[in-house]
């Protein structure tokens, strides 16, 4: 009795507001971070997909079964998933959570890609490693925390799998890709990670794990420096691309 009460004083002295549209939460949510609209308009990427950057397949591009924009790529990962689009509520949320310090939303988040993974069938099981894309040391002082470390630690533990946090280190302060052109973000990654001596990654399957998909120029430089060990597969998955 005593802890209700106290929680209802200190939701009247802090309200817990939508971490996406910065409403009041109803004080009846079970949800501590976005409320029920907000949580209704996450846009899902929908099948069918690109078989190489995982977005969804427009209509004159199902039958090459790849996207134009892959066409013109040569990507070093296998495949790549992603169950939202970043745009709207996931956005905000992936915002939150990387510039925000909220740490905490790794939970609900990687939540969304789990299900992802179960509802369609996704080959986790053939798996050996996951892997998050790593930070720089200097960004990882700024924030305090790597949002794909704490996405695929969650992952890992629910799929029973391996993290390797430190089997890949960013070496190289790279600029921010959001302020590049598509055309130099590329050049801006190459040459950035190192496997280290903790794993031996020849002949293993591996998930890179991020938050966000872009041109998908990290997660490829990734993926080659990894194959470059030895790895057989690598996969990509990200809440949002």
């Amino acid at each position: 009795m005593l802890r209700r009460i106290l929680r209802g004083l200190a939701d009247i002295a802090y309200p817990k507001i939508c971490l996406a549209c910065k409403n009041k939460l109803d004080a009846l949510s079970n949800d501590d971070y976005i409320c029920r609209l907000c949580r209704l308009k996450i846009k899902r990427n929908m099948p069918p997909f690109c078989l190489a950057c995982g977005r969804h397949l427009e209509r004159e591009n199902r039958n090459k079964s790849i996207c134009s924009s892959c066409l013109k790529k040569s990507l070093s990962f296998d495949r790549a998933f992603s169950p939202c689009l970043y745009e709207g509520v996931i956005k905000e949320l992936v915002h939150e959570f990387k510039y925000k310090n909220k740490s905490h939303l790794g939970k609900p988040l990687s939540g969304i890609m789990t299900e992802f993974i179960k509802e369609y069938d996704l080959p986790i099981d053939y798996l050996d490693l996951i892997i998050p894309i790593p930070l720089h040391k200097t960004r990882l002082r700024e924030r305090e925390f790597n949002q794909a470390e704490v996405l695929g630690r969650h992952i890992a533990s629910e799929f029973n799998k391996k993290l390797a946090p430190d089997a890949l280190i960013r070496h190289r302060l790279t600029k921010t890709q959001t302020e590049l052109p598509v055309d130099k973000r590329y050049l801006n990654v190459k040459d950035s990670f190192f496997v280290t001596s903790n794993y031996n990654l020849r002949n293993k399957n591996v998930l890179l794990v991020d938050d966000v998909l872009t041109t998908g120029a990290t997660s490829s430089e990734a993926a080659y420096t990894i194959k470059n060990a030895g790895a057989n597969i690598v996969f990509v998955l990200t809440l949002a691309n």
